[in-house]
């Protein structure tokens, strides 16, 4: 490592519509150059922390887990007045403590900004810095502005300040991406000697940095569009973002080569990586305490609930087989930990039944367990349906218990309200979602950038194949469709146009947040993941996505907001106003109308049976019973479908 080069500012794909590295790449990318180590900034957030150290870790490459954070720029602005952008300095993790205090800095840059660009203050940074080392930013951060602004004044004062808090954890990060033949950006040429002074004068380390944004350069022309995209703008317009080939992932060899003149620059990239020695790591799913004794209060209301349902139904069984079949799945819930998880599951939906929001009967394998039943969790009866609850718990397969649970879609935020009140508004969140360029979408954007007329761009775009649900990759669409392979071959525009979609497709573009997963910590989730704010929503959400978030601690649990239980509550209320009261969940199983109109396969907008080809089966089946419906239901997916005709004979 003594005459290496460290990466210690690398955009990945989780830098949205920015970054074009994926972190499954980064392995071999650091392989290839020898690196036994590799820092990942991405842009406020720390969307891939998690997935980068247990990845890299993995192939036997040491994970800097960073930050590229926006400081504010000057002042707060006067009202009517607009903030200066924020500027960008880069932090990375030395330790727990550091790592601790960078997702609270990530978490502040968007719950704090309000409606400004994501950016944490001066102040919050100092605060923070624990733990962190403090890269200065380039010519584009903070202090490069101000010397391209001519207020070196102001850029002393500082970096002084940043220097004081910060102490030997402070580097004064020089960059040289070449443009056009010289060997630094316009930028990089007003600022470079500034630094150099400054950092002498004041004995502070140099670092050089490559703003590594794609892995290599056969991959600009395919980033500067997906830049574009990102902006709004067209690959020809000249005032816009625009990066270099050489914001790639650059060679430790070309690295040295370029800095011969500051080798120190160089070698601190090593020094800094001895330097933070700490990774995140995936831990076990710690959840809330529900209570002093969970083991005994889930006993208690599990026997008390189970005597309710069995005085309110006709039994299938004596009551000491259903006692005998409670107890055997209690020790299973007990053995594995699990006594809490159906405590809190149990607490929400009682909570929702009593304010007459309509919850589900239970779907999935959940519907197995006679202890949902006795908990009100599930509706249904397990032993009636001869239902197994080894497919929701197995001792011999240890994974956390996932009730999926339809709540009315008008009021499900209602229950999760509850549950914020319940645990505490800042041990809730929902779970970050990220889209990324389907094929389809990655030829439309690339046309639009690219200026190509709509109706062209249209045309290419609805050649590429379906695969059910998703449509076809644009490398298998061009040796599939050979219309595709004909127009890249007779129009030079139309074949760069598939080029670049090709290499842009799969490329995340936006964060959203998922549509039911919902978290529930024991403690501020912040110190177990970063928050991300999605502007369209009160509630924060997890920064980690839906399987990261979970290898992080927390437990995942499904709020589904069901159209059918609000159509449902709807149609009661109307039978109410008209002097007719029904309980939904009294009505009988064996009602002869009810199967001759699913006979008639008059079913549109009946809850799983309503596509075309579930109403053609059920004019062969025509159903008597209830078991014939979950046969049907059963049997209605890739597969099994074959045997439908044969059942229905």
């Amino acid at each position: 490592m003594a005459d290496s080069f460290i990466h210690l500012r690398v955009h990945t794909i989780y830098s949205l519509l920015e970054g074009a590295i994926p972190v499954k790449a980064l392995p071999k990318l650091c392989a290839a150059e020898g690196m036994p180590a590799v820092a990942i900034t991405d842009t406020n957030n720390l969307f891939g922390a998690l997935e980068a150290s247990e990845t890299l870790a993995k192939a036997g490459v040491q994970p800097i887990i960073g930050c590229q954070l926006d400081l504010a720029n000057g002042p707060p602005p006067q009202p009517g007045q607009r903030a200066a952008p924020p500027l960008p300095v880069v932090l990375l993790a030395m330790s727990e403590a550091g790592y601790r205090n960078l997702m609270a800095l990530s978490s502040a840059a968007y719950l704090e900004a309000g409606d400004a660009p994501h950016h944490v203050t001066v102040e919050r940074l100092i605060e923070r810095s624990e733990g962190l080392i403090l890269l200065t930013g380039g010519p584009d951060g903070p202090l490069g502005r101000l010397v391209q602004e001519r207020r070196a004044a102001e850029a002393e004062a500082l970096l002084q300040r940043l220097a004081e808090a910060f102490g030997d954890r402070l580097y004064v990060e020089l960059q040289r991406h070449g443009q056009d033949g010289a060997l630094r950006t316009p930028e990089e040429e007003a600022t470079e000697r500034w630094f150099v002074e400054e950092a002498y004068a004041r004995g502070l380390p140099l670092v050089a940095t490559n703003d590594a944004h794609f892995p290599d350069e056969s991959m600009f022309e395919a980033h500067d569009a997906f830049l574009c995209i990102g902006q709004g703008a067209y690959v020809n317009e000249e005032k816009r973002r625009r990066l270099t080939p050489d914001h790639r992932f650059k060679s430790a060899a070309e690295m040295i080569q370029l800095f011969s003149d500051l080798p120190e620059a160089v070698e601190n990239t090593v020094e800094i990586a001895r330097r933070c020695h700490w990774r995140p790591v995936t831990i076990a799913p710690i959840l809330p305490k529900f209570a002093d004794d969970e083991v005994e209060e889930l006993r208690r209301q599990a026997r008390e609930g189970l005597a309710e349902r069995l005085a309110t139904v006709d039994p299938v069984a004596p009551p000491e087989e259903y006692a005998k079949r409670l107890d055997y799945e209690l020790r299973v819930i007990e053995g594995m930990g699990f006594p809490g998880y159906f405590l809190i599951v149990a607490d929400f939906i009682k909570w929702a039944k009593a304010r007459d929001i309509p919850v589900g009967p239970g779907r999935g394998s959940g519907a197995g367990s006679l202890v949902a039943w006795a908990l009100t969790i599930t509706d249904l009866d397990p032993l009636r349906y001869g239902l197994l609850f080894e497919r929701f718990l197995n001792p011999e397969r240890v994974s956390m218990p996932d009730f999926d649970i339809d709540f009315c879609m008008d009021r499900r935020e209602e229950v999760i309200a509850y549950v914020q009140e319940r645990y505490g508004r800042d041990r809730v969140a929902q779970i970050i979602t990220f889209g990324g360029m389907m094929s389809k979408a990655a030829v439309r954007d690339v046309g639009r950038v690219l200026q190509m007329p709509y109706g062209q761009v249209d045309r290419l775009s609805k050649l590429i194949p379906m695969e059910g649900v998703k449509p076809m990759s644009v490398a298998r669409a061009r040796m599939e469709e050979p219309r595709l392979a004909e127009e890249a071959a007779a129009d030079f525009v139309t074949g760069q146009l598939l080029d670049l979609a090709e290499k842009v497709e799969g490329l995340l573009r936006n964060a959203s947040t998922h549509a039911a997963g919902v978290v529930i910590g024991d403690r501020p989730l912040v110190e177990l993941t970063p928050l991300y704010q999605d502007p369209r929503s009160d509630m924060p959400a997890t920064q980690f996505n839906m399987k990261w978030v979970e290898q992080a601690g927390l437990v995942k649990f499904d709020f589904l907001g069901l159209k059918t239980l609000t159509v449902i509550r709807c149609a009661l209320d109307l039978l109410k106003a008209r002097g007719v009261e029904i309980d939904i969940n009294a009505i009988p199983l064996d009602d002869e109308k009810t199967y001759a109109l699913y006979g008639s396969a008059n079913t549109v907008a009946v809850f799983q049976v309503e596509s075309q080809g579930m109403r053609d089966a059920l004019r062969q089946l025509q159903p008597t019973c209830i078991e014939d419906i979950v046969a049907l239901v059963a049997l209605y997916r890739p597969g099994p479908m074959e045997n439908i005709p044969k059942y229905c004979n």
